[in-house]
C-alpha cells in the first residue's frame, strides 16, 4: 500500500504542491499535520506510524515536510525499517531499499536543517523590516461555518459524503479541506483523552 505523509507548519501554508505529488503517484491513503516540524510528536506522523505496515511504501513530498533535523530523521527512517516500511522522497529522489538512497538520507537531513535555519533567519529579518515599515498584517483567515463543518465531517466520515462534494458545498480548496480535518480530528483526539 502506497502512503502519503504531507505536512505544513501553519494554516496559512498551503498543501498544493505536495497534494499533486500524492495524486500523481496514486496514493491510497494520506496523513496531514499542520504544525511545525521541529520534533516528531505530531499527532498524524504518530497515527500513520503506529498503522503503516510490513510491505508498505511511505511517500513525501521532500524530507523537510518529514522530519526538520537529522536526528529526527534516522530515528524515523529505522522505525519504517524495523517495520519493513520502504521510505520515498519524491524531491531528493532518494528510495530507502538501496545502500546510497540510505546514505543520501543522512546528508539531506544535514543540509534540510541547515536550509530550515537559513529560512527562519530571513523571514525573521523581513517581517522585522516590514512591521517597521507598518507593511505587516499577516494573511486573513478563511472563515468557516464551523458547525456545518463539522456535520459535514460526520457524513463524510461515515462515507455518506465524498471529499469532493464536502469541499464544493463549504466552498474550500483541498489544502483547507485536509488542514481543518486534521485540526478537528486532533481536537477530538484531545477531548478523548481529556475524558
Amino acid at each position: 500500500m502506497k502512503i502519503g505523509y504531507m505536512r505544513v507548519s501553519s494554516s496559512s501554508q498551503k498543501l498544493d504542491r505536495q497534494e499533486v505529488i500524492m495524486e500523481k503517484l496514486s496514493v491510497d491513503r494520506i496523513y496531514v499535520d499542520v504544525q511545525s516540524g521541529k520534533d516528531t510528536s505530531r499527532p498524524e506522523l504518530q497515527r500513520m506510524l503506529s498503522e503503516i505496515q510490513n510491505g508498505d511504501t511511505l511517500i513525501v513530498e521532500s524530507i523537510s515536510r518529514f522530519a526538520r533535523n537529522t536526528k529526527d530523521l534516522l530515528n524515523l527512517i529505522e522505525k519504517l525499517d524495523e517495520k519493513g516500511v520502504k521510505f520515498v522522497s519524491q524531491k531528493e529522489n532518494i528510495d530507502t531499499e538501496s545502500a546510497t538512497g540510505k546514505f543520501m538520507l543522512t546528508i539531506f537531513g544535514a543540509v534540510a536543517q541547515l536550509e530550515r535555519d537559513y529560512l527562519l533567519q530571513r523571514q525573521k529579518e523581513g517581517i522585522a523590516i516590514a512591521k517597521a515599515k507598518g507593511k505587516y498584517r499577516g494573511r486573513k483567515a478563511i472563515e468557516i461555518d464551523e458547525k456545518k463543518f463539522q456535520r459535514l465531517y460526520k457524513e463524510w466520515k461515515s462515507e455518506k459524503l465524498s471529499s469532493k462534494h464536502f469541499m464544493l458545498d463549504l466552498g474550500i480548496k483541498p489544502n483547507t479541506f485536509y488542514r481543518r480535518v486534521a485540526e478537528l480530528e486532533a481536537s477530538l483526539e484531545q477531548n478523548k483523552k481529556a475524558h
